[in-house]
């Protein structure tokens, strides 16, 4: 029996209304995840937190209004203020804490080489503003706030990057990203160890019992949301009441949270049941799928896609309007200019960073070569050390725990929103004074290595299709099969004369070195079928060996006899070699790479990608055409 299928009118109005929403989604996502707009949120707040501190006492009086939440023989008696740098900041540290344990898992961490020279930036970046801040105050009041220069506020320095760094150099925000993880780090065992009060064993040994049902409950494969929420609020409020500062609670519960790359087999069991929906639709198949969508995602996956929103536009902007509401008195300023204080936070933050990341980074480069990265040279690390110096966040956090007297937290804040200022001017200069001397050259990758040839290429559609997709792809990875599914349902692009594909070649193994020459061999016998025995090799899934390859050959009309011949004479061996040097170093794990019209497509791969692409490009050659129309 046929499967029944939608008339293709149906098939195009489907399409369109899953496009329209996609988009929408995007370009919703796209503001919410912006970084200069979380920036400029912060400084939004910052400016309004400036100017309420400067009318009237309602400021003070506002963050310092008691706010208890008791439950029979439980009370937390804190202010507003209290509360917003104890209490919201833990689901920042939370948001940071999910980061750190991604990348030591799954990014750039996790390969000792990569994370060398981000570490060694990093650790010079947190010593030597300490060392700069303690000889400047001199050992006087206020030395022991010295952990207030040594971190890096992400959100303001990510979105100042975005705005000010130079442009085509994703590999600086790589650095960045990664050099921040490492700082955070720092920072908060900096907090723990050293800006913690008086121990409470017993609650202290609570929290420690509810982080380790949480290490039970991810290691049992609990992937429900609520169990982990209630757990982290008691653990939240045992810290709170152990005397360690409590906002560590949200880094060493995401530090527990589940990570891992997304398991094919709970992938292809959403699938199932969303074949079983569309046979029959029933809420509680409907539950089902969700149910198992959610679940074929990890914990800490889901939890950084939904939070930065909240975070970049609630949590931080909230802190900042409690936190830099700094009297702005004649007589205020004066003593903070004069204080020995401000400007060890500004020579800390600003001159400490920028020489404690050239320093840490210049020792690596020099002793281990290897380290060097592509697009990331002295000038652009000065550059990030500079803009490392805008510390604003857990600065402010330090300086509340570290100051009991607010003249002198004032001091201290009036310090940090000068050094953030500073560092943005030095980062500015820096990276335009480099662009100028040593412009930074077209990141490795961006642009396809060599033009198609048709003659030599594995193609499939118009030769003159105004739009050409060609994708690396290695045969034996799971990424080649997900790819294939997108391509076969870009189609309608191919069977139009939009779109040419063009098939190269990834090797990782002999596995997928067979499976290329196999192609190749089929592509030179002139094999009519080279595509459905390309879908077929792709259905492997990996599977690839010389009997699954001749079972492939055979149901799919293949001269076997012929193709192995080829094969075996290794002809197109040197042809498969180069296009694997094509793109060499530009993915770690075998995943495919794709170009569209010659520039490389780093979203998600899938058929709605590759057409929201080709629609772009068709929009932009449309306005490039009217501008030259208009008079």
């Amino acid at each position: 029996m046929s499967a029944v299928s939608a008339p293709a009118e149906h098939i195009e109005q489907i399409r369109d209304a899953v496009d329209e929403r996609l988009r929408r989604r995007r370009q919703r996502r796209l503001f919410q995840n912006n970084e200069t707009y979380a920036a400029a949120a912060l400084a939004l707040a910052t400016v309004i937190a400036l100017v309420w501190a400067n009318v009237g006492d309602s400021y003070q009086t506002f963050w310092h209004t008691s706010a208890a939440v008791s439950l029979g023989p439980f009370e937390i008696d804190l202010t507003l203020h209290e509360w917003v740098d104890e209490g919201l900041t833990s689901v920042f540290f939370f948001m940071v804490g999910l980061d750190v344990r991604r990348d030591l898992t799954l990014g750039d961490l996790r390969l000792p080489g990569h994370a060398l020279l981000p570490a060694a930036a990093a650790v010079g970046g947190f010593i030597v503003p300490a060392v700069v801040f303690v000889l400047v105050t001199g050992g006087g009041d206020g030395a022991h706030a010295w952990g207030a220069v040594i971190s890096t506020d992400t959100a303001f320095a990510l979105g100042m990057l975005a705005l000010i760094g130079p442009r085509h150099a994703p590999r600086l925000r790589l650095f960045l990203l990664a050099f921040a993880v490492i700082d955070d780090i720092g920072a908060l065992t900096v907090i723990a160890i050293f800006y913690s009060g008086s121990l409470n064993l017993v609650a202290l040994a609570v929290a420690v019992a509810g982080l380790a049902v949480i290490w039970l409950m991810a290691r049992r494969g609990v992937w429900r949301v609520p169990p982990y929420l209630v757990l982290g609020v008691v653990i939240w409020y045992a810290l709170y009441r152990s005397g360690v500062h409590a906002t560590l609670a949200g880094v060493l519960i995401a530090l527990l949270m589940p990570v891992y790359t997304v398991r094919t087999r709970d992938v292809d069991e959403s699938n199932e049941i969303a074949t079983l929906y569309r046979q029959a639709p029933a809420p509680a198949t409907a539950l089902a799928l969700r149910e198992s969508l959610i679940y074929s995602m990890p914990l800490n996956q889901r939890l950084a896609f939904v939070l930065p929103p909240y975070v970049n536009y609630v949590v931080v902007p909230l802190f900042a309007l409690a936190n830099a509401g700094v009297v702005l008195s004649a007589d205020s300023l004066g003593n903070a200019f004069s204080s020995r204080l401000t400007w060890a936070i500004v020579a800390g933050l600003v001159l400490g960073k920028v020489l404690g990341v050239g320093l840490g980074a210049g020792l690596v480069l020099r002793l281990v070569p290897h380290s060097r990265l592509h697009g990331l040279d002295m000038p652009r690390i000065l550059g990030l050390g500079a803009l490392s110096g805008m510390g604003f966040t857990i600065s402010l956090l330090v300086v509340n725990i570290a100051f009991e007297d607010e003249t002198l937290r004032d001091q201290a804040r009036l310090g940090v929103l000068l050094a953030s200022l500073m560092a943005l001017v030095l980062a500015w200069v820096i990276f335009r004074v480099a662009g100028r001397l040593s412009p930074l050259p077209e990141p490795a990758g961006e642009v396809l290595e060599r033009p198609v040839d048709v003659e030599r290429d594995l193609t499939v559609g118009d030769q003159d299709a105004p739009h050409v997709l060609v994708n690396y792809a290695d045969m034996n990875d799971e990424g080649r099969w997900r790819l294939a599914e997108a391509l076969q349902a870009s189609q309608h692009l191919v069977q139009s004369g939009e779109l040419l594909l063009v098939m190269r070649h990834i090797v990782s193994g002999p596995e997928s070195l067979l499976a290329a020459l196999a192609l190749e061999a089929a592509a030179a016998n002139k094999e009519p079928n080279l595509w459905p025995f390309h879908d077929a090799l792709a259905a492997l899934r990996g599977g690839i060996t010389a009997r699954t390859i001749t079972r492939a050959a055979r149901e799919t009309g293949i001269d076997v006899d012929a193709l192995w011949r080829r094969i075996d004479s290794r002809t197109d061996e040197k042809k498969v070699l180069a296009d694997s040097d094509d793109v060499e170093d530009l993915t770690e794990d075998g995943a495919p790479v794709v170009y569209i019209d010659g520039r490389r497509l780093t979203r998600l791969l899938h058929s709605w990608t590759i057409t929201d692409e080709i629609n772009r490009l068709n929009q932009e050659a449309a306005d490039q055409e009217d501008s030259v129309q208009r008079p």
